[in-house]
């Protein structure tokens, strides 16, 4: 998110910008933030680039200044599609809202689209659709389904993995250039933008609901799982990831501005909507700065 900026419009600042990004590359973070700062005198309603200002002072370890900077551009720009308000909370200087901002999820991703699956599979060893796919195979017992919807389909790294088990397959994002990206691997009936916690299909109409890696961009699970239980077929699954966490039973927001979720929230959520899990397991998901990062594997059906 940090670099997915537009240009000032002034080429000096640009430049100016362009040099802080170098020297906090370098980890002179403090003289990156000086150096922003001069570049955002020339320009000062850069709303972009008062949040990258934010960043810098953050790493500089000056979280009063991160926050003040933060705190204008939420001011400025009160969708939030740059995650001001999460970075605020993510430091301490806010209380943590139980959802980010749907424009933050749409602009993150739309400028994640032309990266998102090289930064994953190559550099992450993201596992998560692989792993959503076996516990399908094992929980399906070679069931074939109706239909199927995968949501928050992202680039559509899921749709390989259930194109052969399905009649029907359809994704859902909240990102256009994440469809576009799915519509190239050519393995959905149907693509359209929308988002997980407010869907609408026919009552009782999905086979099989699929939301990987979605829910870190969700945060409290109610009203995803409401619209998913309406949604799930008496007899059908649903089948998703977490990244998980202990000590909490509340989603919890991370540095990264991820939500985490432990086994306890997924179970009592789950059984608020008339689901239960018929397989939970804990598995590596992908990995964070070098270390394994660990996930909870969910295969779910509305309860007897």
């Amino acid at each position: 998110m940090a670099r997915a900026f537009h240009s000032s419009g002034d080429l000096i600042a640009d430049r100016r910008a362009s040099y802080a990004d170098m020297l906090f590359d370098s980890g002179d973070h403090a003289a990156a933030a000086d150096l922003m700062a001069q570049a955002l005198e020339l320009v000062p309603d850069w709303t972009a680039g008062r949040f990258r200002l934010g960043e810098m002072w953050e790493a500089a370890g000056q979280n009063d200044s991160a926050a003040e900077a933060w705190r204008d551009v939420l001011e400025r720009d009160p969708e939030d599609r740059f995650g001001a308000g999460l970075k605020l909370a993510a430091t301490g200087h806010a209380d943590a809202p139980a959802t980010p901002p749907l424009a933050y999820v749409e602009t993150l991703f739309d400028a994640y689209a032309p990266t998102f699956e090289s930064a994953l599979l190559d550099k992450l060893e993201y596992r998560v659709p692989e792993l959503l796919a076996a516990a399908i195979k094992e929980n399906g017992k070679g069931r074939r389904y109706a239909s199927v919807l995968d949501l928050g389909c992202g680039t559509g790294l899921m749709g390989p993995y259930v194109r052969p088990l399905t009649d029907y397959l359809a994704g859902m994002d909240l990102s256009e250039p994440m469809l576009l990206k799915a519509t190239e691997k050519q393995v959905y009936d149907n693509l359209g933008k929308g988002d997980v916690n407010d869907f609408e299909v026919a009552p009782q109409s999905i086979d099989l609901i699929i939301a990987a890696d979605v829910f870190v961009y969700v945060g409290d699970l109610d009203r995803a799982f409401a619209a998913i239980a309406k949604a799930l077929a008496i007899d059908g699954l649903f089948v998703f990831s977490v990244e998980n966490q202990e000590g909490s039973d509340e989603p919890v927001l991370q540095a990264s501005l991820r939500y985490t979720h432990s086994r306890t929230y997924v179970e009592r959520l789950l059984s608020d909507h008339g689901m239960a899990a018929i397989s939970l397991t804990q598995e590596t998901i992908r990995q964070d700065r070098g270390e394994p990062l660990q996930g909870l594997i969910v295969v779910a059906k509305l309860a007897a």
